[in-house]
């Protein structure tokens, strides 16, 4: 029998969330670690390779609730959002975000990308992956501006915005970084694997399409095909400028009107998608030369991404007051710069995970100072925890995925230890990752499925294991 009148903290403390599919159940057996995680029969995709994972991540986690996190966490992609079918002979995937029915460009290729590590003796979970580039491909071709897509033609609920809207967008929000993460999967499949298939004719297609959105967006011309608006109250939904974003003197970046966050951008020049898109663009070069035999492409790639990173060493530095020559997170090329960073990836604390810059660059340690100081406004330090937030769930909310990345990026393994402390002690008794918590109260999070901290969290541990396997050893 359950006390009614048990506070929530105290109710969260003995009831824990079982997910079964979409839906939640309560499971209330007396055990220290329940069972959290979806029952085998109704799991969207099961894989050997991944279960052995997890019995070997166990089997050498001292601390046993990190261990029944990994389990929890690390599967939740595949137990929960992936919907796998053959489209034409050939892998199509189509990956929800969790609590939203629509895939991300972005949060699909996140999602999944710590499964790529382990696919090379299972076919089905590389099948499964190529499933993901191929439906990313012909997102793309649909509309290379939207970052959120229906399984097929449906009504979102973002119909009316003042976009192009088609029938199989969920959302037209432009944002660099989505082209970005397609590029970034497809890439890495070819070079963990060794597989070719995903490059056909269709993904050339939707790369042309990617370089050519790129440079409208430089807007060294004219504004470019693309403008928003949304009929809201809430004011990082929309964008200023008639539908452009904030006025900007074009410089040779590239406009990205939203953030990862699916917020609206202050100042349209975001550094770290910007620094995004050079590491994306010299893959793309490699894949044109490589791949396809296509030089003349494989330049434009090479002169674009020398063009952008030549524009963001000369207007995204700028020198700080406390910390020195740093990265802004956005700048606007008339010498206006927003000091902050954002706990969505791509932020300027990832950089180094992306592969954008080195650990050890003096500019990014100088940045990863700022950030994780009381100098950014979204840095956040209460009782329950340390960590970035983001406008986008407003003041004082921790993202799990801004702890998860700090210990990513990390040479330091108290630092690290630290961290996995905050990730033990936040996920509120439920086993899961969320997208944010109450720095003071843990208990008070928002989006209990969000399967992209969760399989970041399990892309953690893994790391760690391959990197700094002592700290597996460690009961924190």
């Amino acid at each position: 029998m359950i006390d009614l009148k048990l506070s929530r903290r105290e109710f969260n403390k003995k009831a824990s969330l079982l997910f079964v599919g979409s839906k939640l159940e309560l499971n209330f057996e007396n055990k220290e670690f329940p069972v959290v995680r979806t029952t085998q029969r109704d799991r969207k995709f099961n894989d050997v390779i991944v279960e052995d994972t997890i019995l070997r991540i166990k089997s050498k986690c001292a601390d046993k609730e990190l261990a029944w996190l990994f389990e929890n966490c690390f599967p939740n992609t595949l137990d929960t959002t992936v919907n796998y079918s053959l489209k034409n002979n050939k892998p199509d995937t189509f990956v929800i975000t969790g609590d939203i029915n629509a895939m991300w460009l972005r949060d699909s290729t996140a999602q999944v990308w710590p499964y790529l590590e382990i696919s090379g003796n299972s076919n089905p979970l590389q099948d499964l992956i190529l499933g993901v580039i191929n439906r990313q491909s012909d997102c793309i071709l649909i509309d290379p501006y939207a970052n959120a897509f229906n399984d097929g033609p449906g009504k979102s609920e973002w119909v009316t915005d003042h976009t192009d809207m088609k029938p199989e967008l969920h959302e037209r929000k432009w944002e660099i970084d989505s082209l970005c993460y397609t590029i970034r999967l497809a890439y890495h499949f070819w070079k963990k694997t060794g597989r070719v298939d995903a490059f056909s004719e269709k993904w050339k297609q939707s790369a042309l399409a990617i370089i050519k959105t790129f440079k409208e967006q430089q807007r060294l011309e004219d504004k470019g095909p693309y403008r928003f608006g949304r009929t809201t109250s809430w004011s990082t939904d929309t964008v200023p400028g008639n539908g452009y974003g904030n006025i900007t003197k074009p410089n040779g970046m590239i406009h990205s009107v939203f953030r990862p966050s699916d917020d609206a951008t202050q100042y349209p020049f975001l550094i770290p998608s910007n620094l995004f898109a050079v590491t994306s663009l010299i893959q793309l070069a490699e894949i044109f030369t490589y791949i396809y035999k296509d030089r003349p492409n494989s330049k434009k790639c090479a002169d674009l991404a020398d063009e952008i990173k030549g524009a963001i060493q000369k207007f995204g530095i700028y020198k700080h007051l406390k910390f020195g020559e740093i990265y802004a997170m956005e700048v606007d090329g008339f010498g206006n710069a927003l000091f902050q960073d954002d706990a969505n990836v791509p932020n300027l604390l990832s950089l180094p995970y992306l592969g954008c810059l080195n650990s050890n660059n003096k500019i990014y340690q100088n940045t990863r100072k700022f950030i994780l100081s009381e100098y950014n406004p979204y840095y956040f330090n209460g009782k329950a925890a340390e960590g970035i937030g983001s406008p986008h769930t407003l003041r004082d909310q921790i993202w799990p995925m801004s702890i998860i990345m700090r210990a990513i990026t990390s040479n330091n393994d108290d630092e690290i230890l630290k961290q996995l402390r905050f990730l033990k002690a936040t996920h509120a008794n439920t086993g899961f990752m969320h997208e944010s918590f109450d720095k003071d109260d843990s208990f008070k999070f928002t989006r209990k499925w969000f399967a992209w901290a969760n399989t970041l969290f399990g892309e953690l541990i893994l790391n760690i294991e391959r990197e700094r396997p002592h700290l597996l050893k460690v009961v924190l």
